[in-house]
């Protein structure tokens, strides 16, 4: 799968800094004591663990929005399906540990006068359950929205539009009681994970590093898509779909693989955010995040993965320093930056490596 490299130099630099960060700031975190100079503080790892998320995150829209062309408005929905999948399991594994002592129901069902545990929340107190909805859940809404939209041939700012509502409908349902997901409040005050308590050390370290070799498995799984046969039809479609319709393509069959792949990453990134900052809940499917992780990947460069990786990295860590000391300013901060981004990188940071500034 390295093959896949052998002519991406940004790939090879992301990764790179990628592995030696995986190998360091767990170091840094364990090896040292607080009170040294030298010691990373389990919370900047958490901080960190939580951009890598992201960055998974934008690389599945680039996947869809960089090379077939879908302006996706709506993988706010897949990334919080993953993390509904995973906060249900978290949920069950807290027991009789709640603040009203049931060892079956969550705390927020038993305040609201739930009498019995919601079938879709069976087999949820094992991890392989929820490992497996985490992927199949986001697969199966991508599917069923790419078989219908794709087979209409829908395209253009009416998918991007169709998506987003389909985000904001999901947002709708989750935020009622009765919906059985915990409402507005969603689902929080997790205790364990693999029987580790949560919010322990080395708990932290082990969610960073998962996150960080998530990317970059994710990294090497997405470029091996691009870079084959398949990513290669997938480019002309995008590029010339009725052309591609022409030649003998099933277009339709090629944009239902990448959406699904592409859901089911941003469904991982879910998965993975969820445990490390301690809460998921209905403003995750909100519209608005949805178009953030777009911008993410137009300041970085999208159809070229690593654009997108660095775009989410940058974007949020200048958004925790921005909130942190002008927090009234952010949002226009960030709509200045993907203002000038348009105007003078149009091919985002990545644009910068190959000399592509727009004077």
């Amino acid at each position: 799968m390295l093959s896949v490299l052998r002519n991406d130099r940004g790939g090879q630099l992301i990764l790179s800094v990628l592995l030696v960060l995986t190998i360091v700031l767990p170091y840094l975190n364990l090896a040292f004591p607080e009170s040294h100079p030298w010691h990373f503080s389990t919370y900047q790892l958490n901080l960190f663990g939580k951009y890598l998320c992201y960055a998974l995150l934008a690389m599945s829209v680039d996947l869809v929005w960089g090379y077939m062309g879908f302006l996706t408005l709506g993988h706010g929905a897949y990334f919080g399906l993953g993390g509904y999948a995973m906060g249900m399991y978290l949920m069950r594994q807290v027991g009789d540990r709640g603040v009203y002592g049931n060892p079956d129901l969550p705390d927020f069902m038993v305040f609201l006068n739930w009498q019995e545990l919601p079938w879709y929340w069976m087999g949820f107190n094992w991890f392989p359950v929820a490992l497996i909805a985490v992927f199949l859940v986001p697969g199966v809404l991508a599917f069923l929205f790419g078989w219908f939209a794709f087979r209409s041939r829908v395209n253009g700012v009416y998918l991007s539009i169709i998506s987003q509502a389909m985000t904001y409908a999901l947002m709708l349902a989750f935020f009622r009681n009765e919906f059985g997901f915990g409402g507005n409040n969603g689902l929080t005050d997790f205790k364990d994970i693999l029987g580790f308590p949560v919010n322990a050390q080395h708990t932290r370290v082990a969610l960073f590093v998962a996150s960080a070799l998530s990317v970059i498995f994710a990294y090497l799984l997405c470029r091996s898509i691009v870079s084959s046969r398949a990513g290669r039809v997938v480019v002309a479609i995008r590029d010339a779909e009725s052309r591609t319709r022409f030649l003998g393509y099933q277009v339709e069959n090629y944009q239902l693989m990448m959406l699904v792949v592409s859901a089911m990453l941003a469904g991982v990134a879910g998965a993975l955010y969820v445990p490390q900052v301690g809460i998921i809940n209905p403003g995750e499917f909100s519209p608005l995040n949805s178009i953030e992780i777009v911008i993410w990947v137009a300041i970085g460069g999208r159809a070229t993965l690593y654009g997108a990786v660095v775009g989410a990295l940058l974007v949020n860590f200048a958004k925790s320093w921005f909130t942190a000391a002008f927090p009234e300013y952010w949002l226009f901060a960030l709509g200045a930056l993907f203002v000038l981004t348009t105007l003078w990188l149009p091919y985002g940071v990545a644009g910068l490596r190959r000399g592509r500034i727009t004077a």
